[in-house]
């Protein structure tokens, strides 16, 4: 008899699982608590899909070459769905700077740096109408789950299936294998520590908020042409991004680090967000009112931490017949674009894992080890920079704070040299490709002998022809941004330093 699979969430974690696992004929019923996605295809979705339980549905959203490569590889017929739903793709070329894409010769190997662009709305509905024609998969909407059911046996505490709250009435379904993909709200580790099972997890606040604003393009009007300057940046007190989306929509995220407090103030303020785009000059051009209109408010999304949980510490399965998936397993920043890749990759690891073996304890051992090898050093890669950008952001607020020299030095030649080579090297710009889409291990690439022996020259060169510093094209320092806003520059400070006295 086939195990019956009962899935905690329909969100994106859910639904790869139910891809994953499909074709291995087990019958997989995902229980989610909000309402399925209206009539009318990914424009209705967009407009009114109400989503209780994904706070950033409509924030911007990064789909890496991996997860491309992954549909690709194990969806085919997904992925032609979700092209002739709108879905594009970003590639190499895309990314190349405008004095570079002419010069361009194509490689092996380029075609997997292809990425998904588009809504997070169209991705999922997409996504949900072609599980639905799963023969043994079963969506049920607005099903709430209370808690797993755990049972304590000789073996150890085994998940025997879910209470849920269905139209008011409780009742509980048995399953013999859980799926947590009920994301970062999880009720399932209280119910674990009232079962008197504690997960190890380690967990770190990003320091960081964002603040996300979609736009369409007007009738006349397409998306601006690549200039010298990106459209994504880092100025330590703000980090910018453009994302092309679907049906002629982008979006624009600025992100603010949790010490400037009068910038998060007002940022959330349409005619200050639309000032600092404009004052941004990879993405002014973008949101140029002739260009393109708002087509959502502001919207703002805090409260995130990078988690990391355990669940078969030294090898040892906690529990038995659960496993989590997505943001009930890893947390990550949103600012790497990670998250959907992270819960794709984990449900297909699962899937392998469960066929490996068929004992309970080893499948979590085997599946926690997988999720580590592969994921791990992604996280930890993340956790390190979010601690230098707090630690940057941090300095940044004091008006009269200078770096050591050592650090001045090191932070120019990451600008100046590496940074700059990379814009003028298409090799260099594909390996720090295949690092950001999760192809290669991160930062490798920028420690081989032959990317410090071009970063190198490139940094002499530019100080010698005393060549613009790269960090002033991307945007203005803090003081001036604060200047031209109307905000106080030493307000933060002043705050740390003396309290609201």
């Amino acid at each position: 008899m086939s195990e019956r699979v009962a899935v905690i969430g329909a969100g994106m974690a859910g639904l790869f699982v139910a891809l994953a696992l499909a074709p291995t004929g087990r019958e997989i019923t995902l229980y989610e608590r909000d309402p399925p996605p209206p009539d009318g295809g990914p424009e209705a979705a967009f407009e009114h899909w109400a989503r209780r339980g994904v706070g950033h549905l409509r924030h911007s959203h990064g789909f890496l070459a991996r997860l491309e490569n992954l549909i690709a590889k194990e969806h085919p017929a997904l992925l032609d769905e979700l092209r002739a739903a709108g879905v594009r793709e970003f590639g190499l070329v895309d990314s190349l700077p405008a004095d570079l894409r002419a010069a361009y010769q194509a490689k092996a190997g380029d075609a997997a740096l292809n990425a998904m662009v588009s809504r997070r709305t169209t991705l999922e509905v997409v996504m949900r109408r072609h599980a639905e024609t799963l023969p043994n998969v079963t969506l049920m909407s607005e099903v709430f789950v209370r808690a797993p059911i755990f049972e304590r046996r000789v073996t150890g505490l085994t998940a025997v299936g879910l209470r849920l709250e269905d139209g008011g009435e409780a009742r509980d379904v048995a399953a013999g294998l859980v799926i947590d993909a009920g994301g970062k709200g999880s009720d399932a580790i209280d119910a674990l520590a009232d079962a008197g099972v504690a997960i190890p997890e380690e967990d770190e606040a990003c320091a960081i908020l964002y603040y996300t604003r979609f736009y369409r393009l007007r009738p006349d009007q397409a998306e601006p042409r690549p200039g010298s300057v990106g459209t994504t940046g880092d100025l330590g007190y703000l980090k910018f991004g453009v994302f092309r989306a679907d049906a002629r929509t982008f979006s624009v995220t600025l992100a603010v680090p949790e010490v400037e407090e009068t910038l998060r103030a007002q940022i959330v303020r349409p005619e200050i967000y639309e000032r600092i785009c404009e004052l941004l000059p990879g993405v002014a051009p973008w949101t140029d009112p002739e260009r393109a209109e708002p087509i959502t408010r502001v919207l703002g999304m805090g409260d995130l931490t990078s988690r990391w949980r355990e669940f078969a510490p030294d090898g040892k399965a906690a529990v038995l017949n659960y496993f989590p998936v997505g943001d009930a397993l890893v947390r990550t920043n949103p600012l790497y674009g990670r998250g959907c890749t992270f819960a794709a990759v984990e449900a297909h690891l699962l899937r392998d894992a469960l066929a490996e073996s068929a004992d309970p304890a080893g499948r979590l051992a085997r599946y926690s080890a997988k999720v580590r090898e592969a994921l791990r050093p992604y996280y930890e890669d993340m956790v390190s920079q979010d601690r230098a950008s707090a630690k940057r952001a941090l300095n940044g607020l004091n008006p009269d704070y200078r770096a050591s020299r050592r650090a001045r030095l090191a932070g120019s030649f990451a600008r100046e040299g590496v940074a700059a080579a990379v814009r003028g090297d298409p090799d260099l710009l594909r390996q720090a490709l295949r690092s950001f889409h999760m192809l290669d291990p991160p930062g490798q690439w920028a420690r081989r002998p032959a990317t410090l022996g071009k970063a190198a020259r490139t940094w002499i060169r530019r100080r010698l022809t005393r060549a613009p510093p790269l960090a002033l094209a991307a945007g203005p320092r803090r003081g001036e941004m604060f200047t031209r806003l109307g905000l106080s520059l030493r307000a933060d400070y002043d705050r740390r330093t003396w309290g609201d006295t």
